[in-house]
């Protein structure tokens, strides 16, 4: 399948992404029982995600939505852009900051500092890909959804210059 200008290929299933959904929310729901739970996701490429996870979850929870950029076309700019902040009300609540891929992990380092500043009961990361190789970060990332390697993937919200984030299965560029 094309996008834009770079052929992607089948990589993950609907059917696959939704059974990892189911059991990342069973472990979620099972972990935060009866706690005070704040799940905030990481727009735009974690916005599938996080609607698909929060309506599996069997608990209550707030949903509070950041927004973070770094990435231009295919690569890190090296900068990490705040566009919309955590919110203030988090203090003393457990946050759950959800995530479409932690790669380096640069991006992530900067909203943890951000999340911390405000007090929060604790913080941990859900995020529905992680590449274990190019992951720099001094911080551990609490549910993983799959590992991958440094393949760039599209679709399911994650983009390729801001377009094929409506696709309902995930694709990886056919290098």
């Amino acid at each position: 399948m094309k996008v834009k200008d770079k052929e992607f290929r089948a990589f993950l299933s609907e059917a696959e992404i939704a059974g990892i959904v189911d059991r990342l929310a069973d472990r979620v729901s099972r972990d935060y029982a009866g706690r005070d739970l704040v799940v905030c996701p990481i727009l735009t490429g974690a916005y599938m995600f996080a609607a698909d996870l929060t309506r599996k979850l069997t608990i209550p929870c707030e949903v509070s939505f950041v927004r973070y950029a770094s990435y231009s076309g295919m690569s890190s700019t090296g900068e990490v852009k705040c566009l919309l902040p955590f919110s203030s009300n988090i203090e003393g609540r457990d946050v759950l900051i959800v995530e479409d891929v932690v790669d380096s992990g640069f991006s992530m380092r900067h909203m943890l500092d951000a999340v911390q500043a405000l007090h929060p009961a604790s913080v941990r990361i859900c995020s529905l890909f992680f590449k274990p190789d190019a992951f720099k970060g001094d911080y551990k990332v609490d549910y993983v959804g799959r590992e991958i390697g440094n393949e760039f993937i599209v679709g399911y919200g994650l983009d390729y210059d801001e377009q094929g984030r409506n696709l309902g299965e995930v694709l990886v560029l056919d290098e």
